[in-house]
């Protein structure tokens, strides 16, 4: 039987994907962009750490937290 992916998992694996793009294509670059990589990182960064926080706590859609 096959486990099909579910949309956070594709996200998180886009999430990754991103951050190592963007850092082969940095270390690449000739000039340095600071400003860049710091809002790249932090933003998918916190991405992934949400994503995560939301599969070890199996937060639902529509679950009553009360």
């Amino acid at each position: 039987m096959k486990k099909r992916l579910t949309y956070l998992d594709k996200y998180v694996i886009f999430s990754i994907l991103v951050l190592l793009v963007y850092a082969v294509f940095e270390f690449i670059s000739p000039v340095p962009h600071d400003t860049l990589t710091a809002c790249i990182f932090s933003a998918f960064g916190g991405e992934f750490l949400f994503c995560a926080l939301i599969k070890i706590f199996k937060v639902k859609k529509g679950e009553d937290q009360t």
